[in-house]
């Protein structure tokens, strides 16, 4: 909105408005946008949630030291999805298909989290919505995503291809044109093309997940991952940077950089109260949209294959739930004392400040070296 104000409508008549053109200035005023939006409304919503009694269900199996967080506001994750839709309308060009779709994402993505909270508050219960109904509300989601980018793919506004790190020349097309000579063979690409969607979108918003449990710590790794990935939006988007790099050229996707620069700027702020001892807690609502939308931007400036490392602890968690899961169902055992992985580490009597920094630490370790690749192909 401001752009298309302050750029498209007035820069011809003020000159200094140049300015709003550049992405990197709109992505540091939308990080800062949404930094503001999040500290000041923070409050406000804490108090109304605590007025209407949303607070948080622990439990009883978790780490006994997390009762007392009982009673503490959830669905803080509302704060985080309007410090990132607000900025985003204010600071990206709305023309973009980009744009878009990422934040259907992440409203998507928070609807089923939100619809997963109140399910809780209802029953007055820790768990919310079955699992099966919430994996099959989610897949619906990705593939509706998977559409939209078929839709831009056969109006040459997206590549099916994705970067491979390490390799300049390897570049496997999801659709595998190339590969598929028979006509009869093209189904079996559209299938692939909307698995890989799946795994990718849906793995990342459960990513975040199952890394929500201890005070601050998946919303920390949310700003690293959420900051990598803007680095990656704005190369890729950046003609001069993508050619250098040899990354798939991606006009517009520049876009992105903003977004992800306001979900950075989103992050920062609910961690502001979302540091140990958590004031609030993000719930559903906000670990599935920040994971749905991190995982739809990597799709969409095709670095799929970076988000393993960037969100690298949130990989961790994950498997170490279907590890723990599968041993348990195969052998009845468990191979950690508790999962998410990071319970296991509490168990072993690591204080939960402990396992928060040094979670934090390896997620920027991973992220820095997937930035690292960019340079090393």
């Amino acid at each position: 909105m401001l752009y298309w104000i302050l750029y498209e409508k007035l820069y011809p008549e003020f000159g200094v408005l140049r300015l709003f053109g550049y992405g990197t200035f709109r992505t540091a005023f939308a990080s800062l946008t949404a930094l503001l939006l999040g500290i000041v409304l923070g409050p406000w919503l804490i108090r109304k949630l605590r007025e209407f009694q949303i607070g948080q269900y622990i439990r009883e199996e978790g780490p006994s030291s997390h009762q007392k967080k009982a009673g503490t506001p959830t669905m803080g994750g509302l704060l985080i999805v309007i410090s990132i839709v607000i900025p985003t309308l204010l600071w990206t060009n709305l023309r973009n298909p980009y744009v878009w779709i990422a934040l259907f994402a992440l409203l998507s993505f928070g609807a089923i989290g939100f619809y997963d909270d109140v399910t809780k508050i209802r029953k007055m219960r820790n768990l919310g919505l079955t699992a099966r109904h919430k994996f099959l509300l989610q897949v619906l989601a990705a593939l509706l995503i998977g559409f939209f980018l078929l839709i831009l793919h056969a109006r040459g506004l997206y590549s099916t291809e994705i970067n491979v790190p390490f390799f300049k020349h390897i570049r496997p097309d999801l659709l595998i044109d190339s590969l598929l000579a028979s006509s009869w063979t093209y189904p079996l690409a559209f299938i692939f093309f909307f698995a890989f969607l799946v795994i990718i979108i849906v793995g990342s918003a459960n990513g975040v997940n199952f890394a929500d449990g201890l005070d601050g710590l998946a919303i920390g790794l949310m700003i690293i991952s959420s900051g990598a990935m803007t680095v990656l939006a704005y190369t890729s988007g950046h003609a001069q940077f993508a050619t250098y790099l040899d990354l798939a050229r991606l006009p517009g996707a520049g876009e992105l950089a903003v977004f992800c620069g306001a979900m950075t700027g989103a992050s920062l702020a609910f961690l502001w109260y979302n540091a140990h001892p958590a004031e609030i807690f993000m719930g559903d609502v906000g670990s599935l949209s920040l994971g749905g939308a991190l995982g739809t931007v990597a799709v969409l400036i095709k670095q799929e294959i970076l988000l393993i490392f960037i969100g690298g602890v949130f990989v961790i968690e994950t498997l170490s739930v279907i590890l723990q899961v599968a041993s348990y169902r195969l052998r009845g055992k468990r191979i950690f004392k508790m999962a998410p992985i990071h319970h296991h580490f509490e168990a072993m009597g690591w204080h939960e400040s402990k396992v928060i920094v040094r979670f934090w630490v390896v997620g920027l370790v991973m992220a820095l070296f997937a930035l690292t690749t960019l340079k090393l192909r």
